[in-house]
């Protein structure tokens, strides 16, 4: 590492598993058990239908979002993958992937957008490449920036102990 990482990954945002039938996923987290589905989420860029569910509470509240493929022909597949990626809390997005970036971590393309859940977020490749030797290794990575409240409680609580 050539410069000091100006940025740090907090905690964990959510957990996205994918499946043919968003119904059979809500037997087992929401009816057994027993997460909260606070919100739904569809597009057709994303190719996407899914319920956005919680665990948790306040700034500790880690999103677990149950995905359906609108197409199950199209891509991106959010069905293939169960585990279909892993979101972290960022402190800084912007200063993270402009340094992981130099570094060369590889990104999806996209860019930094709105998420399903209203907050910013990009997505760190799962595999790497010539230009890029630093991916995922399989695993697709959402970066997502963490608002005031979070940050805020992930510092107290870091302070605490």
């Amino acid at each position: 590492m050539t410069t000091p990482r100006p940025f740090k990954v907090l905690g964990i945002q959510q957990i996205a598993i994918g499946g043919t039938d968003k119904l059979r996923l809500q037997k087992l987290w929401v009816d057994m058990l027993g997460l909260e589905v606070t919100g739904t989420f569809k597009s057709e860029r994303e190719n996407v239908d899914e319920d956005i569910c919680a665990m948790g509470v306040g700034p500790f509240k880690v999103e677990v979002d149950l995905m359906q493929p609108l197409d199950i022909d199209k891509k991106p597949a959010v069905h293939t993958t169960p585990l279909n990626h892993v979101g972290l809390w960022i402190d800084d997005l912007p200063q993270a992937v402009e340094w992981l970036t130099a570094q060369g971590v590889r990104f999806a393309p996209g860019g930094i957008r709105k998420g399903a859940a209203g907050f910013d977020i990009c997505f760190m490749h799962p595999k790497a490449n010539e230009e890029f030797p630093i991916a995922g290794e399989g695993v697709l990575i959402e970066m997502v920036q963490a608002p005031v409240e979070v940050i805020a409680a992930f510092s107290a609580f870091a302070a605490a102990h």
